[in-house]
């Protein structure tokens, strides 16, 4: 039995539809530039994916309302298709994702060349709905995200540049990809700014919220 100097902290995990036992969440990759429209609206003449990272603890699951962060005067919304990695290391579930940014932050971080860590991976910066295991209903469902009853974000997931199989495949060239990942597959166009007390509703045909 091994003694810790204190306790570790609880293994971050997601529920799953139907079932009682939950996916435990090892580690978050996150594709950026995914959705053309997306890239243009960023400033980009072309979009060119690319990966970046989150904490396994920036997951907020079960309804959880995430806390407004800190440092940041311009937080942004993207919502996102979530895949989750199983024992066998192939894609076993989707769930609709929320990949919060701190826009003024990375912004700031782009223009010195620094990394984005402080922008993307800050604490409960993934919401997350619940896990479907199975195939991915239907790869031309649309991607919304509303908030407070305003459409923001809509787009279908056929729109992406690399579909989730080819993320898989790009990711292992870079990672060993293990039982627990969570690759969140990029945004449509449409980010915006979010306020404290904003209510939030992401979607994705076929998926449970």
């Amino acid at each position: 039995m091994t003694d810790w100097l204190f306790p570790p902290a609880p293994t971050a995990s997601l529920p799953i539809s139907g079932r009682g036992d939950r996916f435990p969440v090892r580690r978050i990759l996150c594709v950026g530039q995914n959705y053309a429209a997306h890239a243009r609206e960023m400033g980009n003449a072309r979009a060119d994916p690319f990966f970046f990272t989150k904490p396994a603890d920036a997951v907020v699951a079960d309804g959880t309302d995430p806390v407004f962060p800190t440092a940041t005067a311009n937080l942004h919304h993207e919502v996102e298709l979530v895949c989750a990695v199983g024992a066998e290391g192939t894609i076993v579930g989707w769930a609709v994702g929320c990949d919060l940014t701190r826009r003024d932050l990375q912004a700031a971080a782009k223009e010195k060349g620094r990394p984005w860590d402080a922008a993307k991976g800050f604490d409960q910066s993934a919401p997350c709905g619940v896990l479907t295991l199975g195939v991915l209903p239907d790869p031309a469902a649309v991607i919304a995200l509303a908030v407070n009853g305003e459409m923001r974000q809509s787009g279908r997931l056929d729109d992406m540049v690399w579909n989730p199989d080819e993320i898989l495949a790009k990711a292992r060239e870079l990672w060993a990809v293990l039982p627990g990942d969570l690759i969140f597959t990029g945004t449509p166009e449409g980010v915006g700014p979010l306020e404290p007390g904003d209510r939030v509703k992401a979607t994705i045909g076929g998926l449970q919220p």
